[in-house]
């Protein structure tokens, strides 16, 4: 998905680059503003598609979280249980209190790392989608000035032509 809208924006760029420049505007150029305005909608289709993707993908992240902290409760339960059945001697429930608590800490240690590991996925995940849709929003905004000045440029030109002057050249000067 990521990879269409730069396409799109390559494409676009590409557009920009091969048009024909605009005489006497060294940074303006000519470009087919239905073929323009379709890459642009191309683009504004495709976005909606990133972002479900980051939405997707925090879902996907909190998804993993709910099951790391059920397991973790499974896990202290199970140690509860395993630590009520060793009651019976004082020895045994010394041991039982502490692998119950050694258990509990891996377990909390083991989510937090888990909620850490995920959360940089996701934060990843979501800086790069950012970055994806930022760049191409630049673009657009950058090719839409660049076409909103190469249109009135030629807009004006258009209603003001270019007055042309005649010069009388004598035989003489034709011979220089």
């Amino acid at each position: 998905m990521e990879n269409e809208v730069l396409e799109l924006l390559e494409m676009l760029y590409t557009m920009v680059t091969e048009a024909w420049g605009v005489p006497l505007g060294n940074e303006k150029c000519i470009v087919e503003r239905d073929k323009v305005l379709n890459l642009l909608d191309e683009i504004k289709a495709q976005l909606p598609t990133e972002l479900a993707e980051a939405r997707r993908l925090v879902n996907a992240r909190d998804e993993y979280i709910n099951n790391a902290r059920r397991e973790a409760e499974s896990i202290r339960k199970n140690a509860e249980t395993r630590a009520s059945e060793m009651v019976e001697e004082q020895e045994i429930v010394i041991a039982a209190k502490t692998r119950s608590n050694e258990v509990l800490t891996n377990a909390e240690n083991r989510t937090r790392e888990l909620y850490r590991v995920a959360n940089e996925y996701v934060d990843d995940a979501l800086r790069r989608t950012e970055e994806a849709v930022n760049a191409a929003l630049s673009e657009i905004k950058q090719s839409r000035a660049n076409f909103r000045s190469a249109a009135g440029v030629a807009q004006r030109r258009a209603g003001s032509a270019p007055a042309t002057r005649i010069e009388t050249v004598s035989a003489e000067d034709m011979k220089k």
